[in-house]
């Protein structure tokens, strides 16, 4: 505001030289215009983009997780049947080695426990992060709608006050 202020205070330049477009300065750094240049464009595309490919990325890490989840589960169900047919050969032979085998499978079931709820969690947290990237392109969606909502409104309040003084102007021309 203090810009537009500014700019009321000072001469105004030609309208073939703003051709619609109004700068609007925020802390030094954030400039909009009425029209997108293709500089805009290209660095928007490049952001979509990398953030296109950061997702894929993502997406097929999340995959390789999860068939490592997967083939660990199985692994683990193979080897707790092939230790449960070894103890039952154990057992048949009254072995000396019973307790140890009885310790292993304790061990094994204890493991195969803790990986259920670890493959809860795994799933939970993926549509947990599914959520938050919906929430995330509402609100970056919402925000380009603010911006193109901005940038109209900045243009318009440009081209009033273009129109006021071109009629005060004039007013000043007919005394005269």
């Amino acid at each position: 505001m203090m810009q537009i202020e500014q700019q009321q205070q000072q001469p105004q330049p030609q309208p073939s030289q703003q051709q619609n477009q109004l700068t609007v300065q925020n802390s030094g750094s954030l400039s909009f215009s009425s029209h997108l240049s293709k500089e805009d464009e290209e660095i928007s595309k490049s952001a979509l983009s990398t953030f296109r490919a950061k997702e894929e990325e993502i997406e097929r890490k999340k995959m390789a997780v999860r068939e490592k989840v997967q083939l660990q589960l199985g692994r683990v169900e193979e080897e707790t049947k092939r230790l449960a047919v070894i103890r039952e050969e154990l057992e048949a032979l009254a072995d000396p080695m019973r307790k140890e085998v009885a310790q292993v499978r304790k061990k094994i079931d204890a493991v195969n426990k803790e990986l259920k709820p670890l493959g809860h969690t795994c799933q939970k947290k993926e549509r947990e992060y599914k959520e938050a990237l919906e929430a995330f392109n509402e609100k970056n969606k919402e925000k380009v709608q603010l911006i193109t909502k901005l940038m109209e409104l900045v243009s318009e309040s440009e081209r009033l006050r273009m129109k006021k003084l071109e009629e005060l102007s004039k007013s000043i021309d007919s005394i005269h």
